[in-house]
Protein backbone atom coordinates (compact mmCIF):
# COMPACT_ATOMS: atom_id res chain seq x y z
CA UNK A 1 0.00 0.00 0.00
CA UNK A 2 1.08 3.88 -0.33
CA UNK A 3 0.45 6.42 1.83
CA UNK A 4 1.04 10.27 1.16
CA UNK A 5 2.60 12.07 4.49
CA UNK A 6 1.70 15.80 4.67
CA UNK A 7 4.53 17.65 6.42
CA UNK A 8 6.33 20.94 7.41
CA UNK A 9 9.49 22.04 9.07
CA UNK A 10 11.39 24.80 9.50
CA UNK A 11 14.81 24.41 7.73
CA UNK A 12 17.11 26.38 10.10
CA UNK A 13 19.17 23.24 11.34
CA UNK A 14 18.75 21.26 8.01
CA UNK A 15 21.20 20.99 5.15
CA UNK A 16 17.72 20.95 2.86
CA UNK A 17 15.28 17.57 2.04
CA UNK A 18 17.48 15.54 0.36
CA UNK A 19 19.83 12.83 1.96
CA UNK A 20 23.20 13.85 1.74
CA UNK A 21 26.32 12.45 3.45
CA UNK A 22 27.79 13.89 6.57
CA UNK A 23 25.00 16.31 7.04
CA UNK A 24 21.52 16.25 8.70
CA UNK A 25 18.16 16.42 6.08
CA UNK A 26 14.84 16.15 6.86
CA UNK A 27 14.02 13.12 4.59
CA UNK A 28 16.66 11.34 6.80
CA UNK A 29 14.64 12.17 10.25
CA UNK A 30 11.53 11.28 8.39
CA UNK A 31 13.16 7.64 7.45
CA UNK A 32 13.92 7.42 10.63
CA UNK A 33 11.14 8.03 12.67
CA UNK A 34 8.31 6.10 10.01
CA UNK A 35 11.01 2.86 10.35
CA UNK A 36 10.80 3.28 14.06
CA UNK A 37 7.15 2.99 14.48
CA UNK A 38 6.44 0.49 11.44
CA UNK A 39 9.60 -1.73 12.59
CA UNK A 40 10.44 -1.96 8.85
CA UNK A 41 12.57 0.09 6.77
CA UNK A 42 11.07 2.82 4.75
CA UNK A 43 12.78 5.44 2.20
CA UNK A 44 9.76 8.15 1.76
CA UNK A 45 9.90 9.77 -1.34
CA UNK A 46 9.37 13.66 -1.56
CA UNK A 47 7.69 15.87 -3.63
CA UNK A 48 10.87 18.14 -4.62
CA UNK A 49 13.93 19.33 -3.08
CA UNK A 50 14.24 22.33 -0.69
CA UNK A 51 17.51 23.68 -0.09
CA UNK A 52 19.89 24.03 3.36
CA UNK A 53 18.01 26.30 5.48
CA UNK A 54 14.72 27.00 3.20
CA UNK A 55 11.60 25.93 4.89
CA UNK A 56 8.29 24.17 4.10
CA UNK A 57 4.77 25.16 5.09
CA UNK A 58 3.97 22.31 3.07
CA UNK A 59 5.67 19.00 1.81
CA UNK A 60 4.28 15.81 0.53
CA UNK A 61 6.33 12.71 0.30
CA UNK A 62 4.95 8.63 -0.29
CA UNK A 63 6.45 5.75 1.13
CA UNK A 64 5.32 1.89 0.77
CA UNK A 65 4.24 -0.26 3.59
CA UNK A 66 2.30 -3.60 3.61
CA UNK A 67 0.57 -3.02 6.74
CA UNK A 68 -2.71 -0.72 7.58
CA UNK A 69 -1.80 2.48 8.99
CA UNK A 70 -4.24 4.12 11.94
CA UNK A 71 -5.08 7.60 12.19
CA UNK A 72 -2.90 7.57 15.64
CA UNK A 73 0.00 7.28 13.08
CA UNK A 74 0.32 11.02 13.00
CA UNK A 75 0.55 11.82 16.76
CA UNK A 76 3.64 8.73 17.20
CA UNK A 77 5.31 10.53 14.24
CA UNK A 78 5.50 13.71 15.90
CA UNK A 79 6.62 12.31 19.23
CA UNK A 80 9.77 11.36 17.53
CA UNK A 81 10.50 13.67 15.69
CA UNK A 82 11.99 16.78 15.95
CA UNK A 83 10.33 19.63 17.24
CA UNK A 84 11.19 21.26 13.99
CA UNK A 85 9.30 19.02 11.78
CA UNK A 86 5.93 18.29 12.18
CA UNK A 87 3.17 15.99 10.27
CA UNK A 88 -0.27 17.07 9.89
CA UNK A 89 -1.70 13.96 7.94
CA UNK A 90 -1.06 10.34 6.68
CA UNK A 91 -3.61 9.09 4.37
CA UNK A 92 -3.51 6.02 1.89
CA UNK A 93 -3.45 6.58 -1.64
CA UNK A 94 -3.84 4.76 -5.22
CA UNK A 95 -0.33 3.08 -5.44
CA UNK A 96 0.46 4.69 -8.76
CA UNK A 97 0.40 7.82 -7.33
CA UNK A 98 4.18 9.99 -7.32
CA UNK A 99 4.58 12.31 -4.81
CA UNK A 100 6.79 14.56 -7.28
CA UNK A 101 5.95 13.27 -10.75
CA UNK A 102 2.36 13.77 -10.03
CA UNK A 103 2.74 17.32 -8.17
CA UNK A 104 1.23 19.61 -10.89
CA UNK A 105 2.29 22.61 -9.68
CA UNK A 106 4.69 24.23 -6.53
CA UNK A 107 3.83 27.45 -4.87
CA UNK A 108 6.78 29.29 -2.89
CA UNK A 109 6.72 32.30 -0.87
CA UNK A 110 9.55 34.91 -0.37
CA UNK A 111 9.82 37.09 2.51
CA UNK A 112 11.20 40.09 3.34
CA UNK A 113 11.11 42.34 5.99
CA UNK A 114 11.26 46.49 5.97
CA UNK A 115 12.85 47.03 9.31
CA UNK A 116 14.27 45.58 12.54
CA UNK A 117 12.64 42.62 14.12
CA UNK A 118 14.23 40.24 16.44
CA UNK A 119 11.91 37.70 16.16
CA UNK A 120 11.76 37.23 12.32
CA UNK A 121 15.65 36.72 12.01
CA UNK A 122 14.94 32.95 11.33
CA UNK A 123 12.03 33.58 8.55
CA UNK A 124 12.71 36.51 6.78
CA UNK A 125 15.67 38.72 5.24
CA UNK A 126 15.85 42.12 7.14
CA UNK A 127 16.40 45.20 4.85
CA UNK A 128 16.72 47.79 7.15
CA UNK A 129 16.96 51.16 5.68
CA UNK A 130 17.19 51.05 1.44
CA UNK A 131 13.51 51.96 0.27
CA UNK A 132 12.40 49.90 -2.43
CA UNK A 133 10.26 50.39 -5.71
CA UNK A 134 7.08 48.15 -5.14
CA UNK A 135 5.73 48.83 -8.28
CA UNK A 136 8.85 48.32 -10.26
CA UNK A 137 9.50 45.19 -8.67
CA UNK A 138 5.79 43.84 -9.80
CA UNK A 139 6.18 44.96 -12.86
CA UNK A 140 9.24 43.29 -13.57
CA UNK A 141 8.27 40.06 -11.80
CA UNK A 142 5.05 39.98 -14.23
CA UNK A 143 7.64 39.96 -17.07
CA UNK A 144 8.63 36.13 -15.79
CA UNK A 145 5.23 34.89 -17.15
CA UNK A 146 6.20 35.68 -20.51
CA UNK A 147 9.33 33.54 -20.44
CA UNK A 148 10.06 29.64 -20.40
CA UNK A 149 13.45 29.04 -20.00
CA UNK A 150 14.79 30.14 -16.69
CA UNK A 151 18.76 29.52 -17.26
CA UNK A 152 19.51 33.12 -15.95
CA UNK A 153 18.44 32.20 -12.59
CA UNK A 154 19.59 28.32 -12.16
CA UNK A 155 22.74 27.65 -10.30
CA UNK A 156 25.65 26.85 -12.42
CA UNK A 157 26.35 23.66 -12.23
CA UNK A 158 23.34 21.45 -11.92
CA UNK A 159 22.65 18.45 -13.94
CA UNK A 160 19.15 18.93 -15.03
CA UNK A 161 17.80 17.90 -18.29
CA UNK A 162 15.90 21.42 -18.84
CA UNK A 163 15.56 25.07 -17.73
CA UNK A 164 12.01 25.42 -18.95
CA UNK A 165 9.41 26.12 -16.21
CA UNK A 166 6.07 26.79 -16.46
CA UNK A 167 6.05 30.03 -14.39
CA UNK A 168 1.45 30.69 -13.99
CA UNK A 169 2.34 33.85 -10.96
CA UNK A 170 4.96 35.80 -10.15
CA UNK A 171 3.99 38.64 -7.98
CA UNK A 172 5.10 40.67 -4.85
CA UNK A 173 2.34 42.14 -1.70
CA UNK A 174 3.08 44.34 0.98
CA UNK A 175 1.04 44.02 4.88
CA UNK A 176 2.85 47.18 6.69
CA UNK A 177 6.36 45.68 7.13
CA UNK A 178 6.11 42.97 5.05
CA UNK A 179 6.90 42.30 1.65
CA UNK A 180 6.28 38.80 0.26
CA UNK A 181 7.19 37.59 -3.35
CA UNK A 182 4.61 34.64 -4.07
CA UNK A 183 5.59 32.32 -7.21
CA UNK A 184 4.01 29.13 -8.59
CA UNK A 185 5.22 26.81 -11.41
CA UNK A 186 5.39 23.17 -12.51
CA UNK A 187 8.82 22.97 -11.51
CA UNK A 188 11.75 24.96 -10.06
CA UNK A 189 15.16 25.04 -11.02
CA UNK A 190 17.97 25.08 -8.39
CA UNK A 191 18.07 27.79 -6.27
CA UNK A 192 15.86 29.61 -8.77
CA UNK A 193 13.84 31.76 -6.78
CA UNK A 194 16.51 33.07 -4.40
CA UNK A 195 18.14 34.51 -7.50
CA UNK A 196 15.20 35.87 -8.92
CA UNK A 197 14.48 37.41 -5.62
CA UNK A 198 17.68 38.99 -5.58
CA UNK A 199 17.57 40.58 -9.05
CA UNK A 200 14.28 41.87 -8.29
CA UNK A 201 15.67 43.48 -5.55
CA UNK A 202 17.60 45.21 -7.74
CA UNK A 203 14.92 46.29 -9.79
CA UNK A 204 13.44 48.00 -6.28
CA UNK A 205 16.77 49.19 -5.44
CA UNK A 206 16.94 51.13 -9.04
CA UNK A 207 20.32 49.11 -9.93
CA UNK A 208 18.52 47.71 -12.90
CA UNK A 209 15.20 48.79 -14.99
CA UNK A 210 12.51 46.79 -16.25
CA UNK A 211 14.39 46.26 -19.05
CA UNK A 212 17.70 45.39 -17.95
CA UNK A 213 15.37 42.48 -15.86
CA UNK A 214 13.97 41.06 -19.53
CA UNK A 215 17.98 41.50 -20.99
CA UNK A 216 19.05 39.53 -17.46
CA UNK A 217 16.24 36.86 -18.47
CA UNK A 218 17.01 36.62 -22.45
CA UNK A 219 20.78 36.30 -21.59
CA UNK A 220 20.89 32.85 -19.82
CA UNK A 221 24.08 33.52 -17.71
CA UNK A 222 23.75 33.55 -13.98
CA UNK A 223 26.79 35.97 -13.83
CA UNK A 224 24.45 38.76 -15.03
CA UNK A 225 21.31 38.38 -12.60
CA UNK A 226 21.78 39.78 -8.85
CA UNK A 227 22.74 38.00 -5.48
CA UNK A 228 21.27 34.76 -4.04
CA UNK A 229 19.14 36.35 -0.96
CA UNK A 230 19.31 34.40 2.11
CA UNK A 231 17.58 30.98 2.66
CA UNK A 232 16.13 31.64 5.91
CA UNK A 233 13.48 33.74 4.34
CA UNK A 234 12.41 31.32 1.46
CA UNK A 235 9.27 29.28 2.07
CA UNK A 236 7.74 26.06 0.02
CA UNK A 237 4.06 26.83 0.60
CA UNK A 238 2.10 24.92 -1.05
CA UNK A 239 1.98 21.87 -3.98
CA UNK A 240 -1.23 20.82 -6.04
CA UNK A 241 -2.19 17.16 -7.04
Amino acid sequence: MRYFIELSYNGKNYHGWQIQPDAVSVQEKLNAAISTILQEKIEVVGAGRTDTGVHAAQMFAHFNTEKELEPAVVHKLNSILPNDITVSKVFLVDEEKHARFHAESRSYEYRIWLGRNPFLLDFSWQIHSQKLDLAKMNEAANMLLAYEDFQTFSKVKTDVYTFNCDVTAAFWKQEGSLLTFHISANRFLRNMVRAIVGTLVDVGLGKISTNDFREIIESKSRSNAGLSVPAKGLFLTHIKY
